[in-house]
């Protein structure tokens, strides 16, 4: 986890929340029912944009879909691969 950042109460939505990190994508604090944007590297309007909620239905399936939305995004650099999700 990074300093400064608040830990997900869900372990699941955490570990994407820092595999997302790793892969480096920041993170946005955000009001309402999101706990916080995952921003890809690509800092302009076509990067791609994730919603990561406070309290989803499920949260291991939420987890999931972040960590393919993340490994499928345009903007990685060239030469990585998704093969270990």
């Amino acid at each position: 986890m990074m300093a400064g950042r608040p830990s997900h109460p869900s372990k699941e939505i955490e570990a994407a929340v820092a595999f997302a990190e790793e892969q480096g994508w920041s993170w946005v604090k955000v009001s309402g029912h999101a706990w916080a944007k995952l921003l890809c590297p690509h800092h302009d309007r076509d990067g791609c944009a994730l919603f990561v909620w406070s309290t989803p239905r499920n949260p291991e399936n939420h987890a999931k879909q972040l960590r393919r939305q993340i490994a499928r995004c345009p903007h990685r650099p060239a030469g990585e691969n998704d093969e270990n999700l």
